[in-house]
């Protein structure tokens, strides 16, 4: 298993994907990013974990941003995000999928489905000319989590669960 993926399909040119910055900065500050981009052009938390290191395999402590490796991949970062009990992941809004099922309609405190499609940047900064092919939303594992979303600005519905 890898620890850090594409954040879309086979068909693009570009396999980083990174979070645009205002969400950072809503929900913030972070103690540790277990899924950051070996370049990146402002940081995520505090402590940055990329696919040198493969988060996965790290001890993870304080409170987590993770914007997970999109596709097959963003289940086992889920299900270790749910075990922490302590953060916020940001993925497309998939409802429907197994891993939704599993990971986090019975595990997360609550959701912030965003209002409209987010723009992704590339790790020189500059924002991606096309939105993101789906619809994201912020998953709250733990209070503090679920408090951040509610109290943040950004457009969306926050539904407690």
């Amino acid at each position: 298993m890898k620890g850090i993926g594409s954040h879309q399909s086979a068909k693009m040119i570009n396999d980083e994907w990174l979070t645009p910055k205002f969400l950072i900065d809503a929900l913030g500050p972070f103690d540790l990013d277990p899924c950051a981009p070996v370049v990146r052009p402002w940081d995520t938390a505090r402590k940055h974990f990329t696919v040198e290191d493969n988060g996965l395999l790290q001890e993870w402590t304080g409170f987590v941003f993770m914007n997970p490796p999109y596709g097959q991949q963003t289940a086992y970062w889920l299900e270790r995000l749910s075990s922490h009990g302590n953060g916020i992941a940001l993925i497309f809004a998939r409802t429907e999928t197994a891993m939704f099922f599993k990971y986090v309609w019975p595990l997360a405190e609550s959701l912030l489905f965003i209002e409209g499609r987010l723009y992704f940047h590339y790790v020189d900064g500059s924002r991606a000319k096309t939105n993101a092919g789906a619809p994201s939303v912020l998953i709250a594992y733990g209070k503090e989590a679920s408090e951040r979303l509610s109290r943040s600005a950004i457009r969306g519905r926050h539904i407690k669960l």
